[in-house]
């Protein structure tokens, strides 16, 4: 894993994301749009939170990702 990997996940997670019509995604639904593993995932959601460009939340065991300023 290396920060150009982590980098195209993120560009991958944004686009599903943004395809999606309430800008909000949880992790099986991301992982069956964008094709990537469960620890792909996260890395890429790690990124685009720090980044400023998604909120994650937790919802029992799901975690849920929304655009932010959609």
């Amino acid at each position: 894993m290396d920060i150009e990997s982590i980098g195209t996940w993120a560009g991958e997670v944004y686009k599903a994301l943004e395809a999606s019509q309430t800008h909000t995604l949880g992790d099986k639904e991301i992982k069956k749009a964008t094709k990537l593993k469960k620890d792909q995932i996260m890395a890429a959601l790690g990124w685009l939170g720090r980044e400023g460009k998604v909120a994650i939340t937790t919802e029992d065991k799901d975690i849920i990702a929304t655009l932010v300023g959609e």
